[in-house]
């Protein structure tokens, strides 16, 4: 039995409704849920409506799956963000760490968006919850040692990060598990994306199970969120991949 959680990011499905998601996930068996700012919980309203659905069906909200770019200065919808998680009760806000990759970032912009982080995670700390940046390119946090700089430099308790793979850099991504492990709150994960980005390039099919493995040796606690999906289908196949750990 894996000692992580299994959860779902809500934007997976973003046609559907909440009560539609939730069904699903209490059909799936999921543990947990990282609702998207996006569509699903935009409002007070639409987080007490999750939050409702999802203790009535004993799933846990894991995060709250935001799209603020740090450093963009938009005080009053980083507040409505940490109200609606606390409503939901989730742990964590997810954001995206500025616009550039960090070997595009400059030396000003870089001590503007360590301002920026340092001010949103001091407005979440009153609310209880955790800053984590999510790994993607055209961010800062697309690479291990950017992340550590603004960790070390910023030292703030409750700034960690999600792990991300892209599929194609094995010795990359083990790198980056060892390195930031203690940091990492949330995983995302996608059997789809796998079989679009790695498999036409190397014919990895276990690759994400290799990461997962590694996850799983250092009993890693956190919630594994699949985030995409090729169908209906497949989400229950994917689940039940992840629950084999």
């Amino acid at each position: 039995m894996n000692s992580f959680k299994i959860g779902l990011a809500s934007v997976t499905f973003r046609q559907k409704t909440i009560e539609e998601i939730v069904a699903l996930c209490e059909k799936a068996g999921v543990d947990c849920i990282e609702w998207g700012s996006d569509v699903h919980v935009k409002t007070a309203e639409d987080a007490k409506k999750a939050k409702t659905l999802c203790d009535k069906a004993g799933i846990e909200i894991s995060s709250y799956g935001s799209y603020y770019r740090v450093g963009a200065k938009k005080n009053e919808e980083w507040l409505t963000l940490c109200e609606n998680a606390k409503i939901m009760g989730a742990k964590s806000i997810r954001v995206w760490l500025g616009e550039k990759d960090s070997e595009k970032t400059s030396d000003r912009t870089y001590r503007k968006l360590l301002e920026g982080t340092e001010k949103i995670c001091t407005v979440a700390e009153n609310y209880g919850l955790l800053v984590c940046p999510e790994c993607h390119d055209h961010t800062f946090n697309n690479n291990t040692q950017a992340f550590l700089k603004l960790k070390n430099d910023l030292n703030k308790p409750n700034f960690k990060t999600y792990f991300q793979s892209r599929y194609f850099r094995m010795e990359y991504d083990l790198d980056r598990i060892e390195k930031t492990y203690e940091f990492i709150e949330n995983v995302h994960v996608s059997y789809f994306d796998q079989m679009r980005e790695q498999l036409t390039k190397e014919k990895n099919e276990n690759y994400l199970d290799t990461l997962l493995n590694k996850f799983k040796e250092r009993n890693f606690s956190g919630a594994v969120i699949l985030e995409f999906c090729e169908s209906d289908e497949s989400f229950f196949e994917d689940i039940l991949k992840l629950k084999s750990f």
